[in-house]
């Protein structure tokens, strides 16, 4: 329990028993941060983006908050600051980086039991030594001591990153992009090695409205017409190729809805290109047949470079038919699936393997009914001389939060080889979110030291602290090949 006067982020923080605290503090604690996704955006490492304040810092793109914050009855104008479905409703609707602040600090009195009540005042705590509770009352205080932190002589973004000992940081690039910014960060002595990640959804999606602007800014990229599936795979290799010689590791797959198709002719593939190139649209089974092909080219692909894969099963998105034109998606109206398709992922896995081409892969669930499921399925494809291939991935976006952590880390551990996970990463759009790391490995460490302290683990602390350690950034280093 807190000490009398300890304030609510602590130095033991989660850490429930004598074990975790040794856990924490002699293992885990002090390992550097290699954070292998998230969606941070290349051209603000680049430019070392400072910020007027504390919103621009923490609110803008932070779709968890803005959730939290219209399940609070907030206005859209007080969350993203969007007007132009709500100008005519709510015409006095505060927007201002000021009024946006405020409005966050006005839920967060009622989300006691959330992870963002845990990650503010994390946050709160590690980047700018505040340690009040945000609320009404604080608010003035905290705007004034971030902000103070904050602007063209504080905290910038390389600042933020080097704080919390980044090491490595993976952003989600999309394949047309010129990685311009990444190029610019690689020359410019980063004390973070900033790599790209390969993320060719758009051209997976093609029963989207989007989908032949897609294909055209990737001829485009190309600088030749991409009028073919031919043309198209050349093209997605060309780039992939440029990712490599930039650092990249890693390419990135929302599987949503999951379907594979075994053994689709190329013959199909072509035809149901052609016709969504002519503007006709695909039927769901057609996209399904061409995106199983694709996608068994790309796996193909992956494996020759080295590369590991990320596949995120498991969501629902853009559910919100009122909001989705106005803001687009990644904007918190999202949710968790109904099923993650494990017969289709384990038929996808397998058709890869069969050739002897199935990469190093990290699968993330966003069921976690499927967690046992998806984390047993993990062992069906074994890596001759790869120690855990097959990754059961961090516990992923409504799932990380401490009862989600531990039952990811459960299954793992009974499915699989704890010791081989490849741990946290922050998944976030927000150079505040590294305390997340901080976070888990509290959670981690907690878990331990109750197995060590119930006897279902040894009494060993350099064994399972070995393992804390490990999992906290040694592992993700080794596995990605960093």
């Amino acid at each position: 329990m807190p000490a009398a006067g300890r304030p609510f982020i602590h130095e033991d923080f989660l850490l429930d028993t004598p074990s975790a605290v040794r856990l924490y503090h002699e293992y885990a604690e002090k390992e550097p941060i290699c954070d292998f996704h998230c969606h941070l955006i290349p051209a603000e490492i680049a430019a070392d983006r400072t910020f007027e304040n504390v919103t621009q810092a923490w609110l803008y793109g932070d779709h968890y908050k803005w959730r939290m914050m219209r399940a609070d009855g907030a206005l859209e104008p007080e969350t993203t600051g969007a007007r132009s479905a709500a100008a005519s409703a709510f015409p006095d609707a505060p927007s201002t980086d000021r009024a946006r602040f405020d409005r966050y600090a006005e839920v967060m009195p009622r989300l006691i039991g959330h992870p963002l009540y845990h990650w503010t005042h994390m946050e709160l705590s590690r980047t700018f030594g505040v340690d009040l509770l945000l609320s009404p009352d604080t608010a003035d205080a905290v705007w004034d001591a971030c902000n103070a932190r904050l602007g063209p002589a504080g905290l910038s973004a390389r600042a933020l990153m080097a704080r919390s000992d980044v090491r490595t940081v993976c952003t989600t690039d999309d394949p047309a992009d010129d990685l311009a910014r990444h190029a610019e960060i690689a020359v410019s002595g980063a004390d973070v090695s900033v790599r790209p990640t390969f993320r060719p959804d758009r051209f997976l999606r093609i029963r989207d409205a989007g989908f032949r602007k897609a294909v055209a800014d990737l001829a485009a990229s190309a600088g030749h017409p991409v009028a073919d599936l031919d043309a198209l795979l050349a093209a997605l290799t060309a780039s992939a190729e440029r990712f490599e010689a930039l650092g990249c590791r890693l390419s990135d797959h929302a599987q949503d809805p999951p379907a594979f198709v075994e053994k689709v002719p190329a013959i199909e593939a072509r035809r149901v290109l052609r016709r969504a190139l002519d503007g006709m649209s695909p039927t769901a089974e057609e996209e399904a047949s061409y995106r199983s092909f694709v996608m068994e080219a790309l796996g193909r692909l992956y494996h020759r470079l080295g590369w590991a894969m990320q596949l995120h099963v498991g969501c629902a998105r853009n559910l919100n038919a009122r909001w989705y034109p106005v803001l687009g998606p990644d904007t918190g109206f999202d949710a968790i699936a109904d099923s993650v398709g494990i017969s289709a992922t384990a038929r996808f896995l397998a058709a890869l393997d069969a050739t002897g081409e199935l990469p190093r892969t990290v699968l993330y669930n966003l069921n976690p009914s499927d967690n046992a499921a998806l984390a047993c399925l993990t062992g069906c494809f074994p890596g001759e001389g790869i120690p855990g291939k097959i990754q059961f991935g961090s516990a992923w976006w409504f799932n990380d939060h401490k009862r989600g952590i531990e039952e990811q880390l459960s299954a793992l551990s009974e499915q699989s080889v704890l010791g081989n996970f490849i741990g946290m990463t922050t998944d976030s759009r927000s150079f505040l979110s590294y305390p997340r790391h901080e976070y888990f490995r509290r959670i981690l460490c907690g878990l331990l030291g109750r197995w060590i302290e119930q006897g279902s683990a040894p009494r060993d602390y350099d064994l399972v602290g070995a393992i804390a350690r490990d999992i906290s950034y040694r592992n993700a280093v080794r596995f990605f090949q960093f």
